[in-house]
């Protein structure tokens, strides 16, 4: 039994040290009156890498390209203009091979970027969570506190109400037998 004491001493210590570091971290990235928060930064090459990746994902682009690739098919096929790149069309090919030689590192780039935005934002959620769960924690051993005293004064008065009927029953019995 004394190693169980032990150990829920421990627990409890525990969780006020981690409740006491959460609210100290959340009162330190409380944001102070009248500040306004900065965005975070971006070097060139990430502000670029943001710039291509969201101009590659869009639905103008989509349209945009597939667009000139229909002229550049259309074109060669009908033979309208002097042909410069006859059916497998290998110079479109390289073209497009090309863009997406260039593109691939600079959407990894933007990616990796967002990943890293993401995983701080799951290490706040993380941190919010745990002192949650810590609050909600003191929140039922403070209603078990209130409980155990509140069953200490029902326990009281209804030994004290037992003591007065008891008392009642004494000073009654006498009555009925005489």
């Amino acid at each position: 039994m004394g190693r169980l004491a032990d150990l829920k001493t421990e627990l409890r210590e525990t969780e006020e040290r981690l409740l006491g570091e959460l609210r100290e971290l959340r009162s330190s990235l409380r944001p102070i009156e009248g500040m306004v928060l900065a965005p975070p930064v971006l070097t060139l090459g990430q502000r670029v890498a943001d710039r291509v990746a969201s101009t590659m994902g869009s639905w103008p682009f989509i349209i945009v390209q597939s667009f000139m690739l229909a002229i550049w098919i259309v074109l060669n096929v009908t033979a309208y203009v002097r042909q410069w790149d006859p059916y497998p069309f290998i110079l479109l090919n390289l073209a497009l091979s090309f863009q997406a030689a260039y593109a691939a590192p600079f959407i990894m780039m933007a990616q990796n970027r967002q990943q890293d935005i993401d995983r701080q934002a799951a290490e706040t959620d993380h941190r919010i969570n745990i002192k949650a769960e810590l609050e909600i924690e003191l929140l039922h051993q403070k209603f078990d506190q209130l409980r155990q005293i509140e069953v200490m004064y029902l326990t009281k008065t209804v030994s004290e109400l037992a003591r007065a009927l008891g008392s009642a029953k004494g000073l009654a019995s006498p009555d009925e037998t005489g």
